[in-house]
């Protein structure tokens, strides 16, 4: 039933600013990381965290484009980012025990980048 209440979802790009695309671009690697390395990890429970993890940074980027509720996006982004960094920290170095920074790697360095980055371009958004 469609009334003039009813939104259609389009994407709406127009609307979007160079600090939305920096974020959309680190969303966008950082779920590029988690699904590459979820699938490597597949059917293990930290490789189905990890496929649902990149799935989340692809469906929020999805949410931005087509300009649903953006401001909750960057609100829920940004615990949603922070944990994935301490969970990251917590499982390399405090539970595997490697070596901080020596350890971290070419993906992880990557991805913590990139997730350093959006959590930086969701705070400023959100204000």
């Amino acid at each position: 039933m469609a009334t003039s209440e009813t939104q259609r979802l389009s994407p709406d790009v127009a609307s979007l600013d160079s600090l939305h695309w920096v974020g959309i671009v680190a969303a966008l690697v950082s779920a590029a990381v988690h699904l590459l390395l979820g699938v490597r990890m597949l059917p293990s429970g930290m490789g189905i965290s990890f496929v649902l993890a990149g799935l989340g940074f692809l469906g929020a980027v999805g949410l931005i484009v087509l300009n649903y509720r953006r401001r909750a996006v960057y609100a829920v982004g940004i615990p949603f980012t922070l944990v994935q960094i301490l969970l990251w920290y917590y499982v390399n170095f405090v539970s595997l025990g490697k070596s901080f920074p020596a350890d971290i790697g070419t993906l992880g360095a990557v991805d913590k980048i990139a997730q350093v980055v959006l959590i930086a371009v969701l705070v400023v958004l959100l204000r």
